[in-house]
């Protein structure tokens, strides 16, 4: 004899559509936050590097200067004369201007940042930059 019970009806397993759409919205917010930060975080390895490349010239030349008492004698870096010399990885080219008593370098980026733009560096270690943000935040 049949009972005339409730029938039970299979259980359904997986996600909604609501419940997707919902982990992809999340999943975008999250992502908005996060990439900008991380576009960031590389454009300041990059600038690392510039100043780096500044402060290693800025060292040759004063040795070079305690060895000779000139800013250009043979051990000190050339003058470029336009011509510019790479960093590392190439984000930054190196300009060099030097006379017996000064010198000023000029990292000149290769790549897009939107705060920072060339970095400079001069003989009484006072340090420029030709962006929006200024030097306390690009050096």
């Amino acid at each position: 004899m049949r009972s005339l019970g409730i029938l039970r009806q299979k259980q359904q397993v997986g996600f909604t559509l609501m419940e997707l759409m919902i982990v992809v919205a999340i999943a975008g917010i999250l992502a908005a936050i996060a990439l900008p930060a991380y576009n960031e975080s590389i454009r300041k390895s990059k600038r690392a590097e510039g100043a780096a490349a500044l402060a290693n010239y800025a060292q040759r030349f004063e040795r070079c200067f305690t060895e000779s008492f000139s800013y250009t004698g043979t051990n000190c870096p050339a003058v470029n004369d336009g011509s510019s010399n790479s960093t590392e990885n190439g984000y930054y080219n190196i300009k060099v201007e030097s006379t017996a008593t000064s010198y000023t370098l000029t990292a000149l980026k290769t790549f897009d940042d939107d705060y920072c733009g060339d970095l400079s560096l001069t003989h009484t270690g006072q340090k420029a930059e030709t962006g929006t943000k200024g030097v306390s935040y690009c050096w």
